[in-house]
């Protein structure tokens, strides 16, 4: 797991209605992903996040496992259901995104 591509990506989607359809089309990406004829994201969590002042207004929240960077870049660039996921983003009225990547340098916890 340490080897893994970890990617964050943060919305700000005030509307329920639109953070609804956007998991919604993270359904699909999760449903549909495929490179070389086969699914290739490792994991895939998304889900509203709890109100919090420390969101700074972020409410919905995806993080996606990729085993390398060049899978990585494949999502970015390339992958027919990240491009679904990007065109239905822009008919929602987000007011911001946010995303990050990270290889873990520590893994741990007690599960």
């Amino acid at each position: 797991m340490a080897d893994r591509v970890h990617r964050v990506t943060m919305f700000k989607l005030p509307n329920t209605a639109d953070q609804q359809k956007l998991i919604e089309a993270y359904k699909t990406v999760d449903a549909t992903n495929q490179k070389d004829g086969k699914p290739y994201i490792l994991s895939l969590a998304v889900g509203v996040a709890e109100e919090d002042p420390r969101s700074q207004g972020y409410t919905v929240v995806c993080k996606t496992e990729f085993a390398s960077m060049e899978d990585l870049k494949y999502y970015d660039d390339s992958c027919a259901a990240h491009q679904a996921l990007k065109a239905t983003a822009k008919g929602l009225a987000v007011e911001g995104i946010m995303t990050v990547y990270f290889k873990p340098q520590l893994v741990g916890g007690s599960a």
